[in-house]
């Protein structure tokens, strides 16, 4: 058997996203990523969650209400459908006790979900919502970096030393900035990897235009986009990105932008529901 994917303390680890109608948010994202989902609603709860995967692995989460949210006069559902990003912790409450020590707030505090481990929900001093995970069966994201899989979180803020600050403190994360963006770096996370499931890791970012520590990168801080909000963005992986681009849109959602650098094209994309995120082709 494949090794698990495992995922050190302040290393993002999961991903998911919140719904109001999760039978059409399941088929929205089957069509778009090709993900197949399977139910883990822990009995007795009023709501649904799904975990997605991909090639039998999972990538994701999908959640919502048992029924879809009733409409709107205005056409929208009860609620506002997001991609939520979670960081792996190896004791909820005493990161949660960390999140408080270094200003944030605790929203929801340590929960168990299921068997799969715990979860709590947390805000940094500017209000912006990062969930944690304490795994336990569930270890976080099986499969990253291919297309359909997660690829980074980013940290999209306009008040980027009060965040790094805050970060370092509650999570251990260091930043490096490299120019076209701020790296966040967990220290010791490549080797992590390449004694797991990445052996190859060092080697193969040793590049000369690999920026140095790039191995131990966990998402990147970067400046809020003109007409969007603050938060955490998630991007995935995808072959080609003007094909799933087009994809969104036939598939009843819209693009926000697109955007081309040395390493990526990429499309900001909203899904029918309103989760935004980005789908970007690496370019190699």
């Amino acid at each position: 058997m494949t090794e698990p994917r495992t995922y050190p303390e302040g290393v993002t680890s999961w991903v998911d996203t919140e719904q109001d109608d999760v039978d059409a948010a399941a088929d929205f994202y089957t069509g778009l990523f090709g993900w197949t989902f399977t139910e883990a609603t822990p009995p007795g709860v009023p709501f649904r969650y799904l975990i997605a995967q991909l090639d039998g692995q999972d990538v994701g989460g999908l959640g919502g209400p048992a029924t879809p949210a009733a409409e709107d006069a205005g056409g929208a559902g009860g609620g506002a459908a997001r991609w939520h990003t979670y960081v792996a912790v190896d004791d909820a409450e005493a990161a949660t006790g960390r999140v408080e020590q270094a200003g944030g707030a605790v929203v929801q505090p340590p929960t168990v979900a299921g068997e799969g481990g715990r979860s709590a929900v947390v805000r940094d001093p500017q209000g912006l919502e990062v969930r944690l995970w304490e795994a336990r069966r569930r270890l976080g994201s099986q499969v990253t970096n291919v297309p359909g899989a997660w690829n980074f979180s980013d940290l999209h803020t306009d008040e980027p030393a009060a965040a790094q600050q805050f970060y370092a403190r509650a999570f251990g994360w260091e930043f490096a900035d490299v120019g076209f963006a701020t790296m966040i770096r967990v220290p010791g996370y490549g080797d992590h990897l390449a004694s797991t499931v990445d052996p190859d890791i060092h080697e193969r970012q040793s590049g000369a235009r690999v920026p140095p520590g790039f191995a131990d990168a966990i998402g990147w801080v970067v400046p809020v986009a003109p007409g969007a909000e603050p938060g955490w963005h998630v991007t995935f992986t995808v072959a080609e990105r003007d094909a799933a681009a087009e994809r969104v849109v036939r598939l009843g959602g819209s693009v926000v932008r697109t955007g081309d650098s040395d390493w990526t094209r990429t499309a900001v994309v909203r899904d029918p529901q309103g989760a935004v995120f980005t789908v970007s082709q690496f370019l190699g």
